[in-house]
């Protein structure tokens, strides 16, 4: 066939731009894409990832990064749930929230912050992984909604430094999503990191092919029902200005599903909003009360099959939106409630396993059901003796300061759990 020049040029260019979209993670009638193909994965949450870079102490910070990206990779592990950034200081509702912080004062930042963040994105672009970058928190461990109020006066100090209860902790934490000022401050966050560049290789976020996604927040819930009007529109209105900033990339909520959501109904309503690309669900057995911590054999038939079901039901609500489902986080503790590392994890196994058994019949079928994200990946890190939470100064693990270190987490040396990971993350 034979073209004049402008043609050839056109063609050239047009195909240049093909290659170029291939490159990022996009969705099509339900279903993930990448690189023209499906695209299934089994990955970790790996939030501290963002943080390591920052250590003073080579070993500890970007050495250790290296090590654990190439222990994962070599598992098969290539999808990563990081947290962005920290706004405040200090004791948040009891806890030892994560440090440093970024968004140190209501509308101040400290981007050497964020150093740590650039060199993680760096080196995840050298290995061809892929990151889901969560932009703020619903819970206190790294500041998010409770931060916000604080600074805007709508908690007063005694109460947001004090262990809440739980309805408490609901009261409080609704307010967000009818404070504009708040939310203003938390977009502001949110357009800063979108349009940063990195300071390690020069790319700008909203063009880097390592990028797969942009979550609103970690674990947004209305927390009460009369607030589900406001937290639809902040959802919705968070994910159009992100849109606006990058049109690039992959927008989805971080919510935990039908049970972060006061109903399904809810959950679909927040899912189906154009900007939204696809949709993500949570489940903590524990937490929900499915699993016994003093009778885990007893109580493990009930919570697997609560959880084959709870699967089961956002799949469908997936189907029906014609959008792809993602579990990106999912865990048990240790076998008898313990958090040494080299103790029995029998009965997370055999859980992990029926997860990623549900995940791989939908990846063989090409069902919505398309990735999952376990917590959370321990790595290297060696838990303090004799201390059960976090502190500063202790390595980061996949356990947040509120939670007892080594309860969920899956460290390197666990090997029956890596071994049933592996199964699948490589059986492609």
């Amino acid at each position: 066939m034979k073209f004049n020049l402008p043609v050839r040029i056109l063609f050239f260019l047009l195909m240049s731009a093909g290659l170029s979209a291939q490159r990022f993670v996009s969705t099509d009638n339900g279903h993930f894409v990448y690189k023209n193909q499906p695209y299934y994965f089994v990955g970790t949450n790996y939030w501290y990832g963002s943080f390591l870079g920052l250590n003073k102490d080579p070993e500890k910070g970007i050495a250790r990064l290296r090590r654990e990206l190439d222990f994962l990779k070599e598992k098969g592990i290539t999808n990563l749930r990081v947290l962005v950034g920290v706004e405040g200081n200090g004791k948040i509702n009891g806890v030892n929230r994560v440090e440093p912080s970024w968004q140190y004062d209501a509308g101040k930042f400290n981007d050497e912050n964020l150093k740590g963040l650039d060199i993680f994105m760096d080196e995840i672009a050298k290995r061809d992984m892929k990151a889901v970058l969560f932009l703020s928190n619903n819970w206190e461990w790294s500041g998010g909604w409770l931060q916000y109020l604080r600074w805007n006066n709508l908690i007063d100090q005694e109460t947001f430094q004090r262990v809440m209860n739980w309805d408490e902790l609901r009261d409080e934490t609704v307010k967000f999503y009818t404070c504009e000022s708040c939310i203003q401050q938390y977009h502001a966050q949110v357009k800063r990191i979108v349009e940063r560049r990195n300071s390690i290789n020069g790319k700008k976020y909203n063009t880097d092919k390592s990028l797969m996604a942009w979550e609103i927040a970690n674990e947004p819930r209305p927390m009460r029902a009369a607030a589900i009007e406001a937290y639809h529109n902040l959802i919705s209105g968070t994910a159009a200005l992100i849109k606006s900033l990058d049109k690039k990339h992959l927008v989805t909520t971080g919510s935990e599903g039908e049970m972060g959501s006061e109903s399904m109904a809810v959950f679909k309503m927040v899912h189906s909003d154009p900007n939204i690309d696809y949709l993500t669900i949570h489940i903590w057995p524990k937490n929900w009360g499915w699993l016994d911590v003093n009778d885990m054999k007893g109580t493990f038939a009930k919570l697997k099959e609560n959880t084959i079901q709870y699967i089961s039901s956002h799949e469908k609500a997936a189907a029906e939106l014609k959008k792809p489902l993602v579990l990106e986080e999912f865990g048990l503790p240790r076998d008898g409630h313990v958090f040494q590392p080299g103790t029995p994890t029998a009965l997370r196994d055999e859980y992990f396993e029926t997860i990623l058994d549900l995940w791989k019949i939908s990846r063989d079928h090409k069902g919505n059901f398309a990735g999952v994200n376990f917590w959370a990946y321990n790595g290297e890190a060696i838990p303090v003796s004799g201390q059960t939470y976090w502190k500063h100064g202790d390595d980061y693990m996949g356990d947040p300061p509120m939670e007892e270190q080594g309860l969920n987490g899956v460290y390197n040396s666990d090997v029956s759990t890596w071994k049933i990971i592996q199964k699948y993350s490589k059986s492609n």
